[in-house]
């Protein structure tokens, strides 16, 4: 998932019958319909509802404000759960609206009407949330005692208590109302101005590869051309390119990274991860595990690996346009769309009837937008919407045997938000640690599926070759650059970096990662600019190193277990946000603060590169 959720896509034009656009031989590629939301931009729904969320914010804040305490405290906890559903039902509201304005946004970022759209939505939301700040305040200045007798006494109220206790983990950073009312509404011209920023000036990039102009999405494709001169042009192309505009991006860095020292400071965060840890709901300690087993096998699985890659390919080193360049052995016929969706379904149905039925629904009812377009935010992500919804699945799909794993891991992330969309608008969030489980479990699925099918021998090497690079890339690579935020935010409080050192600092982490068998041609040390991760959410890297882990140790309990494993699993689905991951693992036997825990998952890879290391033999 390659954008923020908040950022998503929409085609240019709306309706219930959304054409349809056919690219080269990949045949009929979907775009969506979002109309479930809003039938247009300027439709009278949409103009209905933002007015309708402005006047009942207001009005949530003349009922409640100064009396949930009271209410709380009352026998049978008062009115205080009529508080909470009618908090609820503004979340969904407002969250509808954002996430229209974010898929319509997502879908042109270079048209005027979607960038207006989409900053006076965030104006007006935000302007309207700020009547609604008070609440999760107000509610944790309610004693402990109070709360849990409320919730002991009322069921209405119990069945939040989930919410309510996560909730109550913010405490400590808490600040004064005012303060936080402050910091809200700054948000549109702080930190959303800037991520706005890079959005609109990485869609609007144009790489000249032989005369041609490209946006992002198509010369990064490049990169995976069975030709290695027409690799060593795409990367040329985008040195070139993120050079031109590096000042911009290097501003935008450090502008961000001193948003985020100041918040953390004013909110008493020691560490420059902790809150994006807190917001996880994941201990500290248990990502230092991780960060530490996975930089410890760098030699056993990516320095192995690359060597590997570069004898394979005939050549003394990989240069950095080589580490995902297909093997002599991997087809390179382009994967028609009719054929990346029955690979998908059937992998998923052989899994869960249920599961393939979901993710049907995608496909049946034009919820996916997959063609490339100029202006269409780049990568891929699952947009949850809200409950009341469905979540939508943007790709750039052209054909490639990645584009039908990202077709499976975004689907994976799109049955987990339909399930999970049952515990509500505040409950149904996960976290992101938790969140990428669903999506790497259908893309072992269909990878799995696609493997026990293959008899030759050739097929089979390239097949596992090539999710040894995805493992590799999500975990290694997710690793190094959560080890490359660090250093920046950490060297950032000491003052600005130049674009000089945030160069330096990126080589470093790749090559530590990466290891001598790859090298790092110049211009390379520029490629940190087009990561949009490190833009809209801090360290949000890490949560794939984790998710690739965990569903690795759970595939093998999937593996070698008699029945029962799949309604387990959708069980963990169903949950959403409301169990910590120490309750949802609990049932299969796992422990994420258990030291071994990540070892066994790193093991998977490395076995899939032992099995590589032994077809050699």
């Amino acid at each position: 998932m390659n954008s923020s959720p908040e950022i998503a896509r929409q085609s240019a034009r709306e309706g219930a019958n959304s054409p349809r656009s056919e690219q080269q031989n990949l045949g009929i590629l979907p775009e969506w319909n979002l109309a479930d939301l809003y039938p247009a931009i300027d439709s009278p729904e949409l103009a209905a509802d933002m007015a309708k969320a402005a006047r009942d914010a207001v009005a949530f804040e003349g009922r409640w404000k100064g009396k949930l305490a009271e209410e709380a405290a009352k026998p049978n906890g008062g009115e205080f759960a009529h508080a909470i559903i009618a908090y609820e039902a503004l979340e969904e509201l407002m969250g509808r609206i954002y996430s229209y304005a974010g898929l319509v946004y997502a879908g042109d970022t270079s048209d005027p009407k979607h960038a207006k759209l989409y900053g006076d939505v965030q104006g007006k939301m935000t302007d309207a949330s700020t009547h609604l700040i008070f609440f999760g305040l107000e509610l944790n200045h309610i004693d402990d005692a109070v709360i849990e007798a409320a919730m002991n006494a009322n069921p209405a109220i119990g069945h939040y208590r989930p919410w309510l206790t996560d909730l109550r983990k913010d405490k400590p950073y808490q600040l004064e109302d005012r303060i936080e009312q402050l910091f809200h509404e700054k948000s549109v011209t702080g930190y959303g101005a800037w991520n706005r920023l890079f959005d609109e000036t990485m869609t609007a990039l144009r790489f000249t590869v032989d005369g041609e102009e490209m946006p992002i999405e198509p010369t990064l494709n490049l990169l995976q051309d069975a030709d290695g001169a027409v690799r060593k042009k795409a990367s040329q192309a985008l040195a070139e390119t993120f050079k031109a505009n590096l000042r911009t991006f290097t501003l935008i860095t450090n502008t961000l990274a001193k948003d985020k020292e100041i918040s953390d400071r004013w909110r008493g965060f020691n560490d420059i991860a902790d809150s994006r840890h807190l917001a996880n709901r994941v201990e500290p300690e248990v990502v230092d595990a991780l960060v530490k087993s996975v930089r410890d096998a760098y030699p056993r699985l990516s320095h192995r690996y690359y060597a590997m890659k570069a004898k394979w390919l005939g050549l003394p080193v990989l240069e950095n346009w080589d580490r995902n360049a297909p093997l002599p052995e991997t087809p390179q016929t382009v994967i028609p769309w009719s054929e990346a969706k029955d690979t998908v379904l059937s992998a998923y149905a052989g899994f869960a009837p249920e599961m393939a039925d979901i993710a049907g629904d995608f496909f049946d009812r034009n919820w996916i937008d997959a063609p490339t377009r100029p202006g269409k935010a780049p990568g891929a992500f699952a947009h949850p919407t809200v409950p009341s919804a469905h979540p939508y699945v943007l790709l750039n799909y052209m054909g490639k045997p990645r584009d039908v794993m990202t077709l499976a891991h975004e689907l994976g992330h799109g049955v987990h938000q339909v399930l999970a969309g049952r515990q509500g608008a505040l409950m149904a969030s996960t976290p992101l640690t938790l969140a990428e489980t669903a999506s790497v479990f259908g893309e072992m699925l269909t990878f799995r599926s696609l493997l026990d099918a293959t008899r030759d021998k050739r097929e089979r090497k390239a097949m596992l070759a090539q999710k040894a690079e995805d493992m590799i890339n999500t975990v290694v690579r997710q690793i190094a650059f959560y080890e490359f935020e660090r250093r920046i935010h950490t060297e950032r409080r000491g003052g600005e970096l130049t674009a000089e050192r945030i160069g330096e600092i990126w080589l470093d982490v790749q090559k530590e990662s990466l290891g001598s068998a790859v090298r790092l041609n110049p211009g390379y040390e520029n490629f940190w600019t087009y990561i949009p991760h490190f833009i809209h959410s801090p360290f949000y890297v890490y949560a794939y190193a984790f998710g690739d882990c965990l569903v690795n140790s759970l595939y093998a309990v999937y593996q070698n277990s008699e029945k029962g494993f799949q309604d387990k699993y959708f069980e963990m689905l169903k949950a959403g946000g409301t169990k910590h991951h120490k309750e949802l693992l609990a049932p299969f036997g796992l422990d994420a603060t258990d030291p071994g825990f990540w070892k066994k998952g790193l093991s998977v890879i490395e076995g899939i590169i032992d099995e590589l290391e032994a077809m050699e033999g």
